[in-house]
């Protein structure tokens, strides 16, 4: 009597039946070959739809903080312009105070000096140009009378 395994020995060592097993495990083979190459081409297509994803993710968030910033950026540059704009009133305007003030005291020295300002000479001069032609319209008239006194 022979023992079991000694008939699964026998059938193990068939021709037939080594080379259908041997056809088999290399089908499965094939098969689990086939399903890693797949699912490496799954990978690299999931990775490559996450990349480009991501990259636009990347684009908009940064279109977005680019809009802030310069809404950000505006805001400080108007804000400093007005500030430059307020410092430039004040200062023009303590300018206009301190040419004044400085007017008011070069004329008073001068004046003590009995140096005249300029629109006292030209009020003057003004003067001066009526009476000229008072004088002359007076000649005039004292000539023409002497001259009708003669004939």
């Amino acid at each position: 009597m022979s023992s079991d395994k000694d008939e699964d020995k026998k059938l193990d060592t068939h021709p037939d039946r080594k080379q259908e097993r041997d056809d088999q495990l290399a089908g499965r083979i094939k098969d689990s070959a086939r399903q890693i190459w797949l699912a490496g081409l799954g990978a690299y297509t999931k990775a490559e739809e996450d990349a480009g994803k991501f990259f636009d993710r990347l684009v908009h968030e940064g279109e977005e903080l680019d809009r802030k910033t310069r809404g950000v950026v505006g805001r400080q540059v108007r804000n400093v312009e007005g500030r430059v704009e307020d410092v430039k009133e004040r200062a023009t305007g303590t300018w206009d105070r301190l040419e004044g003030l400085f007017d008011e005291r070069v004329s008073g020295a001068l004046r003590r000096l009995g140096i005249h300002r300029r629109d006292e000479i030209e009020a003057l001069e003004a003067r001066i140009s009526a009476l000229e032609a008072e004088l002359k319209a007076v000649r005039e008239e004292t000539g023409q009378r002497r001259d009708d006194e003669e004939e």
